[in-house]
């Protein structure tokens, strides 16, 4: 699937990639997986077990969920004009995707800059009632940083490939990226919803040395019910869309959607998730 709806790119902006769609519930046979691209000035092709999976997979996509049987992939991301997965740019890499578990593959650079992959494993347990839930990950090729949550700081020393989470009160906050020890933001600050039963996950990425950080969102609904609930696309825009069904790109989405349905191999990147 390709997919973008950006709400500004530049740095200090959140960039909102994502797809909203009725997800089917995971189960004890299935996981649910999304991928972002999250490698400035880079298109790829990723290829899963030898098969071209997704073609021109442009930074600040977001492709997914799908609903895939639990088991090992392999995965292999390249240049977009590459024949074949011979030559990849990243991995290739075995991604293990278990049942009744919802995961993210971010393709991203790691601290130094070099291109890298992360597997992380979306919170899906249950929120008290006027909760919901922040995650942040670190994805960027920075040094630690510190996330300031209104003006103060909410998460310490956060490093690549990391990630911390917590469950917040409904509302909104005012959400900055600094360097550790700093409070002179280096990404933002913009305002990030906190919305009831909903983690809503935010990725730090880019380059700090090319001066192009920025944030991308997503968010994964159902949390105050049933934890295998709707997976809800990025930058709260799903909860303005009761019907679950927000969607750009569809090129890309109908051709994973048929590979999910048919259980072929899928999408990217991985790192055990923390």
């Amino acid at each position: 699937m390709r997919n973008k709806i950006f709400a500004g790119v530049a740095a200090g902006a959140i960039a909102a990639v994502g797809v909203a769609i009725p997800a089917n519930a995971i189960s004890d046979t299935t996981a649910d997986l999304h991928v972002l691209h999250a490698v400035p000035g880079l298109t790829v092709d990723v290829y899963v077990n030898g098969e071209l999976t997704l073609d021109d997979f442009e930074p600040g996509d977001l492709a997914g969920p799908l609903d895939l049987p639990a088991d090992t992939y392999t995965v292999a991301i390249t240049a977009s004009d590459a024949a074949d997965d011979s030559s990849p740019a990243i991995g290739p890499i075995d991604l293990t995707l278990e049942a009744n578990m919802s995961y993210t593959a971010v393709a991203h650079l790691d601290e130094a800059g070099d291109p890298t992959a992360s597997l992380f494993t979306n919170d899906l347990s249950t929120v008290a009632a006027g909760e919901g839930r922040l995650t942040v990950r670190h994805t960027a090729a920075a040094p630690a940083v510190d996330v300031l949550a209104n003006d103060a700081v909410a998460f310490e020393n956060l490093s690549n490939p990391d990630e911390v989470k917590a469950d917040l009160a409904v509302g909104t906050i005012s959400a900055a990226v600094a360097l550790t020890g700093t409070t002179d933001p280096v990404i933002g600050p913009a305002d990030v919803e906190i919305a009831e039963g909903v983690n809503t996950i935010v990725y730090a990425w880019g380059s700090a040395a090319d001066d192009n950080l920025t944030l991308a969102v997503q968010t994964i609904d159902g949390l105050h019910s049933n934890p295998g609930g709707v997976d809800a696309g990025t930058a709260g825009l799903a909860a303005d869309n009761n019907n679950g069904i927000l969607v750009a790109g569809l090129g890309g989405l109908v051709a994973l959607l048929a590979l999910a349905g048919f259980a072929a191999a899928r999408l990217s990147a991985a790192r055990a998730a923390k």
